[in-house]
């Protein structure tokens, strides 16, 4: 045969092209090495279901795993090549075309395993794909879609799923603590704000891990006024608890502030975190927490932030409900959680629930929750700043972005990289909001009463969705009487007709009005005027309502 190849490499794929349109798949064989020089002179392909299984793996006995179907047929198709040493090119020995079993069709050729391959390309388009968030699965719809058909793609799902799995272990070599270690000293190297601490065990194992990058840390200055955080979600291989520091934004958004991973929930571990927190945010403390009821993440917040307020997730108060009430005291414990009732009130309706469903005071569970009242009643709660934040679904929500990433099996190389990956995904939506703010003003039409034309230049879109609907509720509220004490002046409002009353209490200066006062706290507690405040500015001047609106 006269054929000639310029390399081995060309000849296998010359015979591997060939088997394609014929329908069979091939493989490399022996190699012939000169035994001088070390080189190849002669390499032999062969169809891929030459030759027959090993004795040694035909039988079954004492094997639990479902042996793989039988492929080996004992096919004699087979291309030789040879070099020639002299003029450095390759050419064919032996060819023989004939096979004993029959071919594949030509939409079936697509799944042999020879004539799938994953170019250079192709890996970088499935990374790309891949830390956008979608699935395996999803992936590869994209990538067949891409190429008309599966036929097209040049691979499998199943060749998608290795790529995947050596991608992973590429990133761990030489451990996997170490290596996030590193990461965080080339990112500190490279920004000296930011800010990272750890520990380890006698064993040099990871046992703590906290972080918080400069955008965070100046996030936190601005919005730091309420931090939640979850120690109930594990999504890496080592089951460690992550734990993200999140918070709210102008826009009503969820912003971060930090993460930690750590390798146990006992109260020192967490005193370890937050003092991380605190030492990362120049010692500046939250006014509020919100967590999930773990007794040790309560404790070490009572040490650590004994000024903050405290409150219980109402999400996992709920879950708490279904497995420790019957059905029939469900409704009544919500009453207990979320209607604004007074203080003695509660107690009041906290005997009768008690009396009501004749519940024993050896019930541990209502006993711990009624010593707990404090962090979860509304009766308690009210009045002070948690954003209108009744639960820590700011962290779920974060996680639950996090978990289109991620999944259980992820080292903590690839767990910090994907919330990297997250995170600046949400800055970027913040850093779209802020310009959609900035160069626009929400609509209001030109029968709007001048305070809500106020609003809509002092409020963040989002945030001014909000307010409008306290405006609107404001134009309920009439001033049926003013009084006037010193520098304060006291405004009685009254639903019309309703009847109560409510009485604002609003502080001046040199004749202008300075702050506004309002017994529902609304403004002090969630950063939105009330609906009572609306309803007094409507007696002042136009150039008080930016100011006052800008106060809050």
């Amino acid at each position: 045969m006269a054929m000639k190849f310029s390399s081995e490499d060309e000849g296998f794929a010359f015979y591997n092209q060939y088997a394609k349109e014929k329908g069979f798949s091939v493989r490399k064989d022996y190699s012939r090495r000169d035994r001088f020089s070390g080189l190849i002179f002669h390499k032999r392909f062969t169809c891929s279901r030459e030759g027959f299984r090993k004795e040694v793996y035909m039988d079954y006995s004492g094997r639990t795993r479902e042996p793989r179907a039988l492929t080996h047929c004992g096919c004699n198709a087979h291309f030789e090549i040879k070099l020639d040493e002299i003029k450095g090119h390759w050419y064919v020995t032996r060819f023989v075309a004939d096979h004993n079993h029959p071919l594949c069709k030509a939409d079936e050729v697509a799944f042999l395993r020879s004539h799938r391959r994953i170019t250079p390309a192709q890996q970088a388009k499935l990374v790309e794909l891949r830390d956008l968030g979608l699935h395996q699965h999803q992936v590869m719809d994209v990538i067949e879609r891409d190429h008309g058909g599966f036929e097209g793609a040049g691979f499998v799902t199943r060749d998608l799923y290795n790529f995947f799995v050596k991608m992973k272990k590429k990133r761990i070599d030489g451990g996997d603590a170490d290596r996030v270690i590193k990461y965080m000293q080339a990112r500190q190297k490279d920004d000296m704000d930011f800010y990272y601490e750890y520990e380890t065990d006698e064993a040099g194992c990871l046992k703590r891990l906290f972080w918080a990058d400069p955008q965070s840390r100046i996030d936190y200055d601005a919005f730091g006024d309420v931090v939640v955080f979850d120690s109930t979600y594990r999504v890496n291989k080592y089951n460690l608890p992550f734990i993200p520091f999140v918070g709210v934004n102008h826009h009503g958004s969820t912003v971060i502030f930090g993460c930690a991973v750590v390798s146990d929930e006992r109260v020192g571990t967490y005193e370890w975190v937050l003092k991380q927190f605190l030492s990362c945010m120049c010692q500046k403390h939250p006014k509020s927490v919100i967590t999930d009821g773990d007794n040790a993440m309560r404790r070490a917040i009572l040490l650590v932030f004994p000024n903050s307020d405290h409150r219980l997730c109402t999400w996992h108060i709920e879950q708490n409900m279904a497995r420790n009430l019957s059905p029939t005291m469900l409704s009544d414990f919500r009453v207990l959680v979320h209607a604004p009732l007074e203080e003695d009130e509660f107690e009041r309706k906290w005997v009768e629930f008690k009396v009501k469903h004749k519940v024993s005071d050896e019930n541990r569970w209502l006993n711990r929750m009624y010593n707990l009242r404090k962090k979860w009643a509304a009766a308690y709660t009210k009045g002070r700043v948690f954003l209108g934040m009744k639960s820590n679904q700011r962290s779920e929500s974060l996680n639950s972005k996090l978990h289109r990433l991620l999944d259980r099996k992820m080292s903590l190389v690839i767990l910090i990289e994907h919330y990297e990956h997250c995170l600046s995904r949400m800055r970027h939506q913040e850093a779209e909001l802020d310009a959609k703010a900035s160069q626009s003003v929400p609509f209001t039409s030109n029968d709007s009463t001048l305070i809500e034309k106020d609003a809509a230049r002092v409020f963040t879109p989002k945030i001014f969705k909000k307010v409008k609907v306290e405006l609107y509720m404001g134009m309920n509220w009439e001033v049926i009487d003013t009084i006037e004490e010193d520098n304060c002046v006291r405004y009685v409002l009254q639903m019309i007709g309703k009847d109560g009353v409510v009485i604002l209490t609003g502080m001046f200066e040199e004749a202008l009005l300075v702050s506004i006062c309002c017994p529902c706290r609304k403004m002090e507690c969630e950063y939105i005027p009330c609906n009572h405040l609306f309803a007094v500015l409507k007696l002042f001047k136009v150039r008080h309502h930016s100011d006052l609106l800008h106060s809050t």
